[in-house]
């Protein structure tokens, strides 16, 4: 791979990483908590979920799914980050004078 080629592909996955970080949020905060939390305000009697009854084991099972994507694409950079910087710490050295 090309410096250009990782360069592009770690953009992206800063950019998936973000995404999935941004949904992870929306998905906690519509989630009903113990105390109704942000939910509550959606669905105007504070005990009731806003989207029914069984929406809270669909929030629980999204969230889980997608922390487990958001870690799997924060390892995969990591390795992508890894891989790059190796390459340059592994490229041979040539002297100012010579080209």
């Amino acid at each position: 791979m090309s410096l250009v080629a990782v360069a592009v592909v770690s953009h992206l996955l800063n950019l998936v990483i973000i995404i999935l970080g941004l949904l992870l949020m929306l998905i906690v905060l519509i989630q009903r908590g113990k105390g109704g939390g942000l939910a509550g305000a959606f669905g105007g009697a504070g005990g009731s979920s806003p989207f029914g009854s069984r929406t809270a084991d669909a929030f629980v099972k999204i969230t889980l799914y997608l922390a487990a994507v958001w870690v799997l694409v924060i390892m995969i950079h990591v390795k992508v980050v890894k891989w790059d910087t190796g390459e340059q710490v592994n490229k041979p050295q040539v002297p100012a004078g010579q080209t």
